[in-house]
């Protein structure tokens, strides 16, 4: 029966299987059987006669124990695969922590608080405090204090740390420490553990009580961990308390998938694993069984850039395949309609499902085009692992303050905005109004705007407050007919508070609703924009632009359908395979993200994020940069992506033009765009042998705990562009009136000049424009003259447009 089982591996995995003698390092490259192979050493194990509770089996996820627990089965029998110690780090210690409450200071019925709990605690400790919670916000506070306890720093460790305490007051929260006490205190107070506990509390248990780690360590004579790359700090102290005697441990990972360092994973922990368990042996998985062979040369030749990894050449025995496909392109419009051309290219030729399809992009917020672009080709698409662009929170506000504005008898929008930002009016005040409005039969508008004649029975306070949220939404619809949606747009969140709340923090949460806040500033530039070329400047204002987003964040149009393309997040694929992958936003400051630029630990992870994304594919792989893209309602000029140079051009391509008579030019120009970028070499940050961190020795985490407690993401503070602040600073700082109000269109940086005025004698059939947003294109028709002058143009990607040429931005190339 062994025998059987090993014959369905490979040599490489047969090895890793049967070597069982010591500490053992599984180097499993992407597409190599991992899981297989930790599978088949399970079920080997059982075989040469362990007992299933003698083994211990750490995964991420509970998806990923279940499934090996089934195939496990299926070799050895259910019944042996039941009575294994497998599953998340979490669920096991929490089984752990239950035997052995009474020595880790609890009960065995405690509580375990979620994320949602946590949450609800820390608001209310913050309110005790009397503190100001736009400040001291829960999830920030709550991601602060998590990954202090991941780094094994606890309450009292915390408020003796003076670098810990000046960052605190730099980030506004120097009361910080006061609270995570607090918060212990509460949790073991209710006997409750949030879900850091369950791994602090297992380390400092087995810590603190000898005889108890020499039980479970004695018991697991066995212990296997699935995606070693992504442990963190207290993890991997948990793990060596458990192993540092008899060392049968085998872990499984691949560092060049790594790709977690913003929730506190530390790469060390695999690179450095042999140092630390010094007789181990290292296996390599490189045979990938997922991809075509030019998609792995592809992906290795981006890896040797990085300078700590555990070589290794990954290779396929599939078909060579396509090379790797770039698709330069004019403006994040046209990528969005590039992507969605060949997406029903693919699918015709291939006879393939939309299931087959993934869009995979750095940031949530670069879905919004994509889904516009998909739902007017009638492409069914589904957001993974995040919602929809205009079913986010942020977005909801915003478009609950339009919808009040446009219509303020609207009593959904009414209840979701009255009170955000904080105004002081609280559900009590809300009631009240809501009864008085069911007793008359009028709208919420309608009693807040004469309070006496309805009775509101309000506080003068109270009522001061309310009038002050009539009058702002009064002033707003105003100016409904003579300000377009996206100047009245940015005054409404603005002025709303919604600004100065979203830019409050900048924690990983904080940054993404930033993001996504920019996203939709950019979204009714684009939609003012468009409308102003097209000659329909009297459409774009605040009603025209909420019946387009109506439709579009209408979800339930595609929910019968069974086969949907993927739009995700590099983060959410990882662990997922495609047929075809499109890889978008391939520039500078978006990927690689610009908080890593100026940081070689970082950018070697955004690298890894890269490798993970082009590993996805099975057959196709294909990328976009975009030359121009919106920010901050400016169009910028974006850099492609230093990733995309260090890919070996044996096995990347261009794409060449494809509408007829334009080819030949089409060729020079994506050639001039990709060749333009001569200098890219200058955002490449001074390589250094110098790491932050020390060498380790056995036993001993690589990193200081205390160097590494804050995300990345939490470095820099977040500064408002809509803001008065922020304009007063760039006054102050000498910049003129006109880069004070450039700095707050686009962020400080600058932007490319908006095309002159066209001279019309140049203008005629067969002319070609390259167009900002659209592309390249061929005018077929010129009518009319003076400020009605129209041009119809046929654009590469983006179809037949007419442009009203005194509002166009294009320029003329042949």
């Amino acid at each position: 029966m062994t025998e059987n089982i090993l014959t369905q591996l490979n040599e490489s995995q047969r090895q890793a299987v049967e070597y069982c003698d010591g500490p053992e390092l599984v180097i499993a490259g992407a597409g190599s059987g991992k899981t297989r192979v930790l599978t088949y050493k399970i079920a080997y194990l059982l075989q040469k006669g362990m007992s299933p509770w003698n083994i211990l089996a750490l995964t991420f996820t509970n998806k990923a124990a279940n499934e090996m627990k089934e195939r496990i089965g299926s070799l050895v029998g259910n019944g042996k695969a039941r009575e294994l110690w497998m599953g998340t780090f979490h669920s096991i210690f929490s089984r752990i922590l239950r035997y052995e409450a009474d020595l880790a200071g609890y009960t065995p019925a405690f509580t375990i608080y979620d994320e949602a709990d946590s949450r609800s605690l820390l608001k209310a400790i913050i309110k005790e405090m009397q503190l100001d919670d736009k400040a001291y916000k829960p999830a920030s506070v709550h991601n602060r204090i998590s990954m202090a306890k991941n780094h094994l720093c606890f309450a009292q460790q915390y408020a003796n740390d003076g670098s810990l305490l000046e960052r605190d007051k730099q980030m506004r929260m120097p009361e910080l420490y006061k609270i995570y006490s607090t918060y212990e205190n509460r949790l073991r107070q209710a006997n409750a553990m949030d879900f850091d506990d369950l791994l602090t509390n297992t380390f400092k248990l087995f810590r603190d009580n000898q005889s108890v780690r020499e039980k479970y360590a004695e018991r697991f004579q066995y212990v296997l961990v699935d995606e070693y790359q992504d442990t963190n700090y207290v993890q991997q102290q948990i793990v060596w308390l458990l192993t540092k005697e008899n060392q049968k441990i085998c872990v499984v990972g691949d560092d060049y998938q790594s790709i977690y360092g913003f929730r506190g994973a530390n790469i060390d922990n695999i690179l450095d694993f042999q140092k630390i368990y010094k007789s181990s042996r290292l296996f390599k998985l490189e045979q990938n069984y997922r991809s075509t062979q030019r998609i792995v040369l592809a992906a290795n030749s981006l890896m040797k850039h990085n300078q700590r990894q555990i070589d290794k050449d990954v290779y396929s025995k599939n078909e060579e395949g396509e090379k790797l496909i770039l698709k330069p392109v004019y403006s994040d419009r046209e990528e969005a309609a590039v992507v969605t051309k060949n997406i029903q290219k693919i699918k015709r030729q291939e006879s393939c499902e939309y299931s087959d399809f993934a869009v995979l992009y750095r940031t949530n917020a670069q879905s919004r085009p994509f889904e516009e672009e998909m739902r007017k080709q009638g492409i069914p698409y589904r957001i993974y692992g995040g919602l929809s662009f205009y079913q986010r929170k942020e977005i909801k506000d915003i478009i609950a303050y339009f919808r009040l504005v446009v219509n303020p008898n609207d009593e959904e929008a009414f209840k979701r905005i009255i009170n955000y930002p904080a105004r002081g009016i609280g559900n009590t005040t809300i009631q009240k109004i809501i009864e008085a409005a069911q007793q008359s039969t009028v709208s919420l508008w309608e009693i807040i705007n004469t309070p006496a004649l309805y009775e509101l029975n309000l506080s003068k306070g109270t009522l001061s407050r309310i009038n002050g949220f009539r009058n702002m939404i009064t002033a707003f619809i105003q100016k409904l007919n003579s300000t377009d949606v996206y100047e009245l747009g940015k005054e409404i969140i603005s002025i709303s508070g919604i600004s100065m709340d979203i830019y409050s923090n900048s924690d990983p949460e904080g940054l993404s609703r930033q993001e996504n806040l920019e996203e939709f500033l950019n979204g009714m530039n684009d939609f003012v924009e468009g409308r102003k070329e097209e000659g329909r400047e009297h459409e774009a204002l605040l009603p025209d632009f909420l019946q387009e987003v109506s439709l579009l964040s209408d979800l339930d149009s595609n929910d019968n359908e069974t086969s949907k393309v993927a739009l995700m997040t590099i983060h959410s694929a990882k662990g997922l395979e495609f047929p075809t992958v499109f890889i978008v936003g391939m520039e500078e400051n978006i990927f690689p993200s610009p908080m890593a630029a100026n940081n070689l630990r970082e950018l070697e992870e955004e690298r890894r994020l890269l490798y993970v994304a082009i590993t996805r594919a099975e057959r196709h792989c294909i990328l976009t940069c975009a030359r121009n893209r919106f920010r901050y309602g400016k169009m910028e000029f974006d850099t492609p992506s230093r990733f995309l140079k260090e890919i070996d051009p044996r096995h990347i391509s261009i794409e060449e033009g494809t509408v007829p008579d334009m080819d030949s030019k089409w060729e020079r120009y994506k050639r001039k765009l990709w060749d333009a970028d001569g200098e890219i070499n200058t955002f490449y940050p001074q390589r250094s042998d110098r790491w932050q961190n020390s060498k380790p020795v056995a036993g001993q985490f690589m990193a200081d705990p205390k160097q590494k407690i804050t995300s990345r993401h939490q470095q820099e503070i977040a500064v408002d562009p809509l803001s008065e602040s922020f304009k007063q600073r760039l006054v102050r700082s000498g910049g003129s009136l006109r880069k004070v109000t450039d700095a707050i269109q686009n962020g400080g940086r600058k932007t490319k000049e908006s095309p002159s005025p066209h001279d019309m004698t140049s203008l005629a059939e067969g002319v070609m424009i390259e167009h900002q947003r659209f592309g390249l294109g061929k005018i077929i028709k010129v009518e009319g003259t003076g400020e009605n002058a129209k041009a119809t143009v046929e654009f590469q990607n983006t179809g037949t447009k007419q442009l009203l040429l005194k509002f166009a931005k294009f320029k003329v190339i042949s």
